[in-house]
Parts: C-alpha cells; sequence; structure tokens
C-alpha cells in the first residue's frame, strides 16, 4: 500500500454502502471552483475532495522514520479492543518506544502535520479569495451596471411615455381642428352655391321675363 492510502487509511473510514466518490486530481487545484450550496448559514460538511487534497499533503510533507503517523496507525489498530482511550493511547505508546520515539517526538510530529495543513488552509484561503474576485465581485459590478442600464431605460421610458401622451393630445387637438376646417370648408361650399343658384335664378327669370314681355325682332 503506498503511503497516501496509509495515510488516508488512518484518517477515512469508507463505508461499504457509501457511494464511491470522485477521485481527487493528484496535485491541488490552484482555484477550487465555488459551487452554490444549500446548507445552514455557518454550516459545513466534511468531503471526500477536500479530504483528499489534504490529506495529499501530509503525505507529501511525511516525516522519515517513526513518527505521529505511525502512531496514529497504532492507535488505530487497538480500536477494536476492550480497553478505554487512556489505556489505548498507552499501550500505542508502549508500542512506539520500542521505536526509539518519546511523547515530545510524537506530539512534535503531530504539530508538524497541522502546520502542513495549515499552509494548505492559507493556499486555499488565497485561492477561494481569487475566486470570490472573479465569480462574485465580477458579477456584482456587472449587477451594479444592469441596475444601472435599467434605471436610465426607465427613465427613458417615462420620457417617451410623456412624449407619446404629448403627441396623442396634439393628434386628437389637430383632428378637431381637421372637422372644424372641413365644417368651415363644407359651409363655404354650401354658401356659394346657394348664392351661386340665387343669382343665377334671379337672371335667368329676368331672361324668361325678358323673352316673354320684350318684343324681340
Amino acid at each position: 500500500m503506498s503511503m497516501w492510502k496509509n495515510i488516508k487509511s488512518l484518517f477515512v473510514v469508507e463505508e461499504e454502502t457509501a457511494p464511491q466518490e470522485e477521485k481527487a486530481p493528484e496535485v491541488a487545484p490552484a482555484q477550487p471552483k465555488v459551487e452554490p450550496v444549500s446548507r445552514p448559514e455557518g454550516a459545513g460538511k466534511v468531503t471526500g475532495k477536500f479530504t483528499e487534497v489534504l490529506l495529499r499533503a501530509m503525505s507529501e510533507h511525511n516525516i522519515e522514520g517513526f513518527d505521529y503517523l505511525e502512531y496514529k496507525k497504532s492507535l488505530n489498530s487497538l480500536k477494536e479492543m476492550p480497553m478505554d482511550e487512556p489505556t489505548r493511547y498507552q499501550s500505542a505508546f508502549a508500542m512506539a518506544q520500542t521505536m526509539g520515539t518519546t511523547p515530545q517526538h510524537l506530539i512534535q510530529t503531530a504539530q508538524h502535520y497541522v502546520e502542513v495543513l495549515r499552509k494548505e488552509e492559507q493556499k486555499f484561503q488565497e485561492a477561494l479569495a481569487n475566486q470570490k474576485k472573479l465569480q462574485i465581485e465580477s458579477k456584482e459590478q456587472a449587477l451594479s451596471k444592469l441596475d444601472e442600464t435599467i434605471k436610465s431605460k426607465v427613465e427613458k421610458i417615462r420620457q417617451l411615455t410623456q412624449e407619446i401622451e404629448a403627441h396623442q393630445k396634439a393628434k386628437v387637438e389637430l383632428n378637431q381642428e381637421i372637422e372644424s376646417a372641413a365644417a368651415k370648408v363644407e359651409a363655404t361650399k354650401l354658401d356659394f352655391i346657394a348664392s351661386y343658384q340665387s343669382l343665377s335664378k334671379q337672371i335667368q327669370k329676368d331672361v324668361d321675363n325678358m323673352k316673354q314681355y320684350l318684343s324681340i325682332k
């Protein structure tokens, strides 16, 4: 079994019925993809993806010789034994002593791996900040621009609405003026025709009377 799988077996218990998780990449991603999640605020969950990234970092910084990881392996081997926790730690250390280790060395090497994890956490936070800037802040700026665009277009719609209302009012007034002008034109036409007919009838009557009453040779 490789060192990586050895370390994984010390910290991860895989159930037989558990669904197979997606295989983690060989190296930690430079920029973790931020995916939308639905869970209570401030709550997180242990994932196989990030656990493997962190364990691989521990594997890459493994200390040569008997250290905390080997002691952890001894502790795990005693889990099924009928003993309380203090006895289990003491029994595992009894085996570790045969390798020439000390409690101080075990604690020191354990803190070494905590520091490895802390550095991974720092790298992750830096990558997360870049991802936040890329996926959130840039979108917030785009959202702000959209708000400005919407506000501008709403104002333009308001102005156009006022202009349309003014045009409609002018249209009504023009229709009234057209109707009034058409009525005047029609009245003028009728008055002219009436005057023309009146004069024509008078003249025609005189013509008819002159033919009747005057001797025309």
